[in-house]
């Protein structure tokens, strides 16, 4: 199996944040489909993500992410082979408009319960970042 975290930022022009909703239904259908599941945290203009799977449908899964025009800046932070999975099911973190922060800050925490540290520590510094602030 393999693993590969990036982080990108929205490629949009007129200082919009991107539309997650149709990014969330096209990647949770997606990634059905490939047996890839993962954590994605974005707050409309930026996008940190880990996808974990096998290895020809996490490759085919990234290659489309470079690809996609809706992202541009995207760095590989992490690439590497796991025994196991470290999220059990999809699930895109994202915080929408009624959600308190807490509670989604909170569900951020959960989901990393079993991610190695190099995977847990860009998403918790993104939670704390928020909790400081």
């Amino acid at each position: 199996m393999k693993q590969i975290l990036y982080a990108s930022v929205s490629a949009r022009a007129d200082g919009q944040p991107a539309d997650v909703i149709a990014i969330l239904e096209e990647s949770r259908h997606n990634n059905a489909l490939d047996g890839i599941t993962g954590l994605l945290w974005t707050d409309g203009y930026r996008f940190l993500q880990v996808i974990e799977g096998g290895e020809e449908a996490v490759d085919a899964c990234y290659a489309r992410i470079c690809a996609d025009t809706r992202h541009r800046a995207i760095v590989t932070i992490a690439e590497r082979t796991v025994e196991r999975r470290a999220f059990g099911y999809w699930a895109m973190a994202h915080k929408t408009a009624d959600a308190l922060s807490d509670v989604h800050d909170q569900r951020v925490r959960r989901m990393m319960e079993h991610a190695t540290e190099e995977i847990r520590a860009p998403f918790l510094e993104l939670v704390s970042a928020r909790e400081a602030a």
